[in-house]
């Protein structure tokens, strides 16, 4: 499983990726805005800390908008993953920018025919946000599950992000579901060392 750091502060990245264990970041405009940095300055800043992909959510929501914007992304650094909503606008605007050879991150997914179809539109990877009520935390890891089995049996490349897990047992959840990255907070990176599980 990867794991990607959900931050833009340049002392956390750099902390965690001394371990040896970040493959990623993921990343939006409010949390670059609220460290007082420009939004493509933050990103060509991370960028020169981090050689893994690092997920950016583009801000538009018509596909022209969110294709001239998704380009403009990838042309900061080869490492951008372009977070495109999982909209029809966003979809057309995956498949584009897929075509181009742009990797697309598919957001947010909350069922196996979403999932399915954000694939069929080029997605790199298709972001899921687990239910943290705990009233549903079994038919999340069901979903995860079987998007995971639908991806491999009909050898779908595109991998399965939960999004915004915020305790090593959900970690262990979604590992065990199948996923294939996590993303999470700086301090829920650190509880990764509790041996509670």
């Amino acid at each position: 499983m990867k794991f990607f750091l959900d931050t833009v502060s340049l002392t956390e990245i750099q902390e965690i990726a001394r371990l040896g264990v970040l493959d990623g970041i993921a990343m939006n405009a409010r949390l670059v805005t609220e460290q007082g940095l420009n939004f493509y300055q933050g990103i060509r800043e991370i960028c020169r800390y981090v050689d893994s992909p690092i997920s950016v959510g583009v801000l538009s929501i018509e596909e022209e908008a969110i294709v001239k914007e998704g380009k403009e992304l990838a042309k900061i650094h080869k490492n951008v993953l372009v977070k495109c909503p999982l909209t029809p606008s966003g979809l057309r605007a995956t498949k584009r920018l897929s075509a181009e050879g742009l990797r697309v991150n598919v957001s947010l997914c909350f069922s196996l025919t979403q999932a399915l179809i954000a694939a069929k539109a080029g997605a790199w990877c298709v972001s899921i946000c687990p239910d943290h009520t705990g009233d549903n935390q079994s038919k999340e890891n069901d979903i995860t599950r079987k998007i995971v089995t639908v991806f491999r049996d009909y050898g779908l490349s595109t991998q399965v992000l939960l999004a915004g897990i915020r305790s090593p047992h959900e970690v262990l959840e979604a590992a065990l579901a199948g996923g294939h990255i996590c993303t999470m907070p700086f301090p829920m990176f650190r509880q990764l060392f509790d041996p509670a599980d």
